[in-house]
């Protein structure tokens, strides 16, 4: 049992999403980012399985073959894709559904953020996207969600991190359709900020 620990990590976690979004605008989102967390239903299924290098659901997941933490933590965090499924008329069954916006540029906060804390000095632009690509749910990701998040990724990996935060403040959050992004961002790239 580590609450100090898993108290000082979720709370550096929070505060990097924080400031990341209030750079490109979303303030209401970075100050409400994972408060569930410190609820006692997350928290202390995080202290419990706390490793410092990964998720705590993750050792929950190895430990008891699911995670309440998880089950909870994504019912009420809109920046999750798992947040974002519903039975469409007609069918019996979920299916994603595309995630809005600021939700999706929160998420993408959310993924530097966990790659920055989890592996520490290491931390490379482009770990978000390879964790992405490795464990990223696109079976139950939503595919226009799949395709923005992967490109806002790639972005951050070829570019860094301040070409991704203008390219999210002057084209994603001003809902400029996903078939231009991909020249605005060539266009970006050939011109300085």
């Amino acid at each position: 049992m580590h609450p100090i620990k898993h108290f000082r990590t979720i709370t550096r976690h929070r505060l990097m999403v924080m400031r990341n979004c209030f750079r490109v605008g979303l303030i209401r989102q970075g100050l409400c980012h994972d408060l569930s967390k410190y609820s006692p239903a997350e928290f202390w299924q995080g202290a419990k399985y706390y490793q410092g290098t990964r998720s705590p659901n993750a050792g929950e997941r190895e430990a008891v073959g699911y995670s309440t933490a998880w089950m909870h933590h994504k019912g009420r965090n809109k920046h999750h894709y798992e947040y974002w499924s519903d039975v469409p008329p007609g069918q019996s069954d979920y299916e994603p559904v595309p995630m809005p916006t600021r939700y999706l540029v929160e998420s993408v906060m959310d993924r530097i953020a966990a790659a920055k804390v989890y592996r520490g000095s290491q931390y490379r632009d482009g770990d978000a996207l390879a964790y992405l690509m490795r464990e990223g749910g696109k079976k139950q990701m939503h595919p226009e969600t799949f395709q923005k998040l992967a490109f806002l990724l790639t972005l951050l990996q070829d570019q860094g991190e301040a070409a991704l935060f203008r390219f999210l403040r002057k084209t994603v959050l001003r809902e400029v359709p996903f078939d231009r992004w991909e020249s605005l961002a060539q266009i970006q790239k050939t011109t300085k900020p």
